[in-house]
Formats: structure tokens, C-alpha cells, sequence
């Protein structure tokens, strides 16, 4: 009979990795959420059940969902990869995405939201203003950075050149970002006649409903709405359809369009430009062709495939280490705390008040020296008895020792 080979556990753990990895590496999971945790860098780890099976998962911080709050009892649907946790020998599910059952949560405030605008008259056709028939100069509230702004500019220097470009610069995406959008349209329709502004473009690239959401805040919207100028909205994709793009003037489907509403419509250039693109994606297509074949033995290999395991390995082991200090931290303040109290108890054993509870007292004269003799003394001379409770001043009559008097 033939002899089984032997695997280390690491060999055997490494194997089911990446078994696991090839066969689960993008799956859906609805359930219900159990067990949630949370650690101190924002990480979530829970439980995803139902009513016969339960799986472990964990939700970097990176990737929780702005405006859907996770809570124990949640219908969720989870996106994500099942890899093995080499530390414990577990598999989890290593969530890449989550949303609520049925409608998501952002979802359900952009509905409301677009409900409520639409009803105060936000998005009516008869709000909209006309772009001028000839545009010198156009401000345009964007990030400098990004890559809305170099598809923009690049077609507008394609296409005309005779319109004037003026940037207020402004993050398009995270916290605060709706407020600058909104202070730059607010600073173009101010000095409209001293930068000789005639339109407003508002634009950035494409994104998630998350990336896009600072476009759908409301005071954004009613700055768009607000605006005395007229106002294109390039944002996102043909697909995205956010809340200033409703209420603005003119929607454009990319940044790139943007640029072509205000450009000179020229039927020439624009056919230039559709060939140079169907060139340029044939050239990529055939250039990825020909590096498939070399790129094809590393396709499979974990450390392509999934380049950043380890990290959340270390991830996961640092927060583990942080819940084992938190604790010894919190066991090692009880140890003090026991002992100052009993420290505190053996001062207050030693305390001359503690003394004088027992019928002792002290004698002192007006100038605070403790008498311990009574040749110290004199008749006559004033004294002060310190007893447990309240002091007691005396005038000295006799002093004696054995007897004898003394002074």
C-alpha cells in the first residue's frame, strides 16, 4: 500500500487558500448580521447567518459604506472573496461591499431627497436658464487634480480654442466637499463681471453612488439652483444621474461632453476625434493581446491575485494584540487600585488623629512646641491641648515631677 505524503499545517492551510480562492474568489451572501464587533481602527467583525448556517466575516474600514449604519439582526447582501485565516486555520468571508436588503440606504435618501426638491420645483424645465450663444470665458468648479478637469481641457483644445477657462478649485469627493462646490459657484455668480464669466461648469469623473454622493447634498443642489448664471453639470458617467445634475441648466453625460456643449459644434473635429479613438482602442486591444501570453503563469499566483492577504493578516493580528493590551491594561489598573486602597488603610493607621480616637492627646505651647516634660513649663504660662475632637486651652497652676514641684 501506498504512503500518504505528510503535510506541514501551513502547506495543508496554504492549500485550501488557495483552493478557496480560485473557486470563491467573488461571491454574493445575503443573510443576517450577528455578533458585530468593532475594532478601534473601524474594522468590523461579525457573523453573517441564517436559519442553518453561519459564516465568519470582516469588513475593512476602508471599504464600510458612508450612510448605512451595520447593526446586530441586518438583512444584508455581502460582496466579497472567502479566504482562510492562517492564524486560527478559519475561512471568512473578506467583504468588499455591503448594502441593506432590497433598497440600499443611500439609495433611499437620494429617492427622499429628490422627492422632496422635486416638489419645491427644483427640477422644472421652466427653471432652466439658456447658455449665452457665444461663450468667452467659462468658470469651472472641479478638482485640479482629477482626471475630469485633463479630459476636459483636452477637448476643449481639440475642438476650440477661443473660450477662456477659469478653475475654482474644490475636492469632488469625501466630507466638506459639497460645501466648497457650492462656495464656487457661489464666488463665480460674485465677480461674474469682473472675470468676464458668461457660464459655470460643475464636473467630475465617473464613481460609485458613494463617490458621487457629495453631488446629490442638498445645500449643493440648491446652490446649483440658486445660480444667476447658467450652470452645465458634467458629472460622473452616462450612467450617473445625481441631484445637480437634475437641477442644473444643461446636463452633460461625461466632462468630456461638457466641453463639446461649450465648444463650437465642428463636424470635422469631431470625426478626427471619433477615429483617433477607435485607433487608440485598437492598438490597446492588440497590445493586450500580445501580453496576455506573457502575463498568463502569473495570472494564477496568490500574490498577484491577492497582493494585499498579507496585509490584512497583519491587519487582523493587530487587532487582536490591541484587545489582549486593553485588557491587561485594564487588569493591571485594578491591581493598583487594591493596593493604593490598602495603602491608604495602613496611612490611616499611622495618623496621630487615629491616636487621639483611642484617648490620647497633645500639648503644645502658644508658639506650636510640642511639651513632652513638664520642666518646659512654668505656672502661669498659657497652654493648648489638642484632644480627638476640639482643642482646650489651659493656664498652668502647678508643675511636678514624682512629686516635686518643677518651675
Amino acid at each position: 500500500m501506498e504512503k500518504l505524503p505528510t503535510f506541514t499545517v501551513f502547506q495543508v492551510t496554504a492549500g485550501i487558500q488557495n483552493l478557496l480562492g480560485t473557486v470563491f474568489s467573488q461571491v454574493r451572501v445575503s443573510g443576517e448580521i450577528s455578533d458585530l464587533k468593532q475594532s478601534g481602527m473601524g474594522h468590523c467583525y461579525f457573523l453573517l447567518k441564517d436559519p442553518s448556517a453561519q459564516l465568519s466575516a470582516v469588513l475593512w474600514n476602508s471599504r464600510r459604506p458612508r450612510g448605512l449604519e451595520l447593526h446586530d439582526g441586518m438583512e444584508v447582501v455581502c460582496e466579497g472573496k472567502i479566504e482562510v485565516y492562517p492564524p486560527r486555520g478559519n475561512y471568512q468571508l473578506v467583504v468588499s461591499s455591503v448594502e441593506a436588503k432590497g433598497i440600499g440606504q443611500l439609495e433611499k435618501e437620494f429617492l427622499a431627497l429628490k422627492q422632496k426638491l422635486a416638489e419645491e420645483g427644483l427640477f422644472d424645465p421652466q427653471h432652466k436658464k439658456p447658455l449665452p450663444r457665444k461663450l468667452r470665458r467659462v468658470g469651472v468648479v472641479t478638482s485640479p487634480s482629477g482626471a475630469a478637469i485633463h479630459d476636459f481641457l483636452q477637448v476643449l483644445k481639440r475642438r476650440w480654442c477661443g473660450v477662456d477657462v477659469c478653475i475654482f478649485p474644490s475636492p469632488v469627493q469625501g466630507d466638506g466637499a459639497a460645501e466648497k462646490l457650492a462656495e464656487g459657484i457661489s464666488f463665480f455668480n460674485r465677480h461674474a463681471g469682473r472675470l468676464g464669466i458668461d457660464c459655470i461648469v460643475l464636473t467630475r469623473g465617473g464613481g460609485s453612488m458613494e463617490d458621487l454622493w457629495e453631488f446629490n447634498r442638498e445645500e449643493l443642489v440648491r446652490a446649483v439652483y440658486d445660480s444667476e448664471l447658467p450652470i452645465i453639470s458634467g458629472v460622473g458617467h452616462e450612467i450617473d444621474v445625481t441631484l445637480c445634475d437634475l437641477a442644473a441648466d444643461r446636463r452633460a453625460l461625461t466632462p468630456s461632453e461638457a466641453a463639446e456643449i461649450i465648444s463650437p459644434n465642428v463636424q470635422d473635429l469631431a470625426e478626427r476625434l471619433k477615429n483617433t479613438e477607435t485607433r487608440l482602442s485598437l492598438a490597446i486591444e492588440n497590445r493586450v493581446r500580445g501580453l496576455e501570453a506573457e502575463t498568463a503563469h502569473l495570472a494564477n499566483s496568490p500574490v498577484f491575485r491577492f497582493p494585499f492577504r498579507k496585509f490584512d493578516e497583519w491587519t487582523q493580528r493587530l487587532d487582536s494584540v490591541e484587545e489582549k493590551l486593553r485588557i491587561q491594561a485594564q487588569n493591571r489598573f485594578r491591581i493598583l487600585e487594591t493596593e493604593l486602597q490598602a495603602q491608604a488603610s495602613r496611612l490611616e493607621t499611622l495618623s496621630p488623629l487615629h491616636v487621639l480616637g483611642r484617648g490620647y492627646s497633645v500639648t503644645q505651647k502658644t508658639d506650636g512646641t510640642v511639651l513632652r516634660s513638664c520642666e518646659d513649663l512654668k505656672a502661669g504660662e498659657r497652654i493648648r491641648t489638642r484632644l480627638f475632637s476640639g482643642t482646650v486651652e489651659s493656664i498652668v497652676a502647678e508643675c511636678s515631677i514624682d512629686g516635686q514641684k518643677t518651675g
